[in-house]
């Protein structure tokens, strides 16, 4: 949770935080304050999303130091010289806030002066966590997550979704019919965890299966661009053979590991499990402030037995934590408990990290107001469906 920036005099002025565009120079100062900000809200990803026109925005009082920003995607809608303004797990401010008309309304005033005529935000509050072995007790014919009593629910975000729904905004649909960003992920943390803990934290089945790759001879490496056209052929294998489609191109992989890397080297890593000279596994990493995401994984169809993602995320693992990360985000897990459901095998396979998986508060939208952003609004909506 981003902590706010303001003092206490500021805060108790009467003016209004105030928001403006940033240039790059500024939002990367901003971000530097702020570890636990996504890499779905650094300028990169804005260069990664080429087909969006983007802008990065600051919350301030006048004459003060920036305290929130966020970076704004804009898609425009056909024919209009109207947008759909998208912040993706973002904006970052201080959620803890009560006052959240303190932030949203500058943001809004903001976005409807820049054409906007709807806005979706993903707020980083969690909302609920489970503990590995409670998900993993909890499984059974028929069984999800709701079924299950969480571990942990966050004040914060519970008290954020309220003072969002009074205020019109609408959560979008669960997480194959709404979200653009998975709603259920799983976190293993590491803040004040040593190696040790760490490697503790596996199950006896993730132990073993990394004690047997490093018999069989695995070597885990740092691939370069070069790799790429090897990971995007074994990620169509891993699409083909569990049944998903991420519907990525193997330009969108080189962009964007160019310019995310191009922002910060190292920004972006490509993981390879090698096998007697053959690439069996590759995954992708991205670091960015206080966090570490594994973002996506491949692997081939033979030489399982070998357990080549179990030796690359071992490795990631390990890596995450000596970059001092606080925590290493595996991104999203399927709702489902039932062992039946072939999505439960990803869950499954996470679980073993001894990590937990969150419930985020999602992403939530709005038209802006009048009858004319609220027509073009469900006009947008079909027009996504249909793409």
């Amino acid at each position: 949770m981003c902590a706010l920036l303001v003092t206490p005099a500021q805060q108790n002025r009467e003016q209004d935080l105030q928001v403006r565009s940033l240039s790059v120079a500024e939002y990367r100062s901003f971000l530097a304050r702020h570890r636990n900000a996504s890499f779905l809200q650094y300028p990169s990803w804005a260069e990664v999303k080429d087909l969006w026109r983007s802008e990065r925005v600051g919350w301030h009082y006048p004459g003060g130091e920036i305290s929130g920003g966020a970076l704004v995607l804009y898609r425009q809608f056909p024919g209009t010289r109207k947008y759909f303004a998208y912040l993706p797990e973002g904006p970052v401010v201080d959620w803890t806030d009560p006052h959240v008309d303190r932030w949203l309304t500058p943001l809004m005033r903001h976005l409807r002066a820049a054409g906007a005529f709807a806005v979706r935000i993903g707020p980083t509050p969690a909302y609920r966590r489970w503990d590995a072995a409670a998900v993993k007790a909890a499984a059974g014919p028929g069984r999800r997550l709701s079924d299950v009593l969480a571990s942990e629910v966050d004040p914060v975000g519970a008290a954020l979704a309220d003072r969002l729904r009074t205020r019109g905004w609408k959560r979008c649909g669960g997480e194959s019919d709404g979200d653009a960003q998975p709603r259920h992920v799983f976190r293993v943390p590491l803040a004040g965890r040593s190696l040790d803990d760490l490697w503790s934290g596996l199950n006896q089945e993730w132990r073993r299966n990394v004690r047997k790759s490093a018999k069989a001879g695995v070597d885990t490496v740092i691939g370069t661009a070069e790799d790429l056209p090897e990971f995007y052929r074994l990620l169509r294998v891993t699409e083909e053979r569990d049944g998903f489609r991420l519907g990525r191109s193997l330009a969108y992989y080189e962009q964007q590991y160019r310019v995310l890397n191009a922002e910060e080297p190292g920004r972006m890593r490509l993981y390879l499990a090698v096998h007697q000279g053959e690439v069996l596994a590759a995954h992708t990493m991205i670091a960015a402030g206080g966090r570490v995401w594994y973002q996506t994984g491949a692997s081939a169809d033979h030489r399982r037995e070998v357990r080549p993602s179990n030796a690359l995320q071992w490795r990631m693992l390990s890596d995450a934590h000596a970059l001092g990360a606080d925590e290493y985000d595996m991104r999203g897990v399927p709702s489902t408990l039932d062992p039946d459901d072939r999505s439960f095998g990803l869950l499954r396979w996470k679980l073993g990290t001894g990590g937990h998986v969150v419930e985020t508060l999602g992403e939530w939208e709005t038209p802006m107001d009048g009858y004319t952003n609220a027509a073009l609004y469900r006009a947008f909506q079909a027009y996504l469906a249909r793409r």
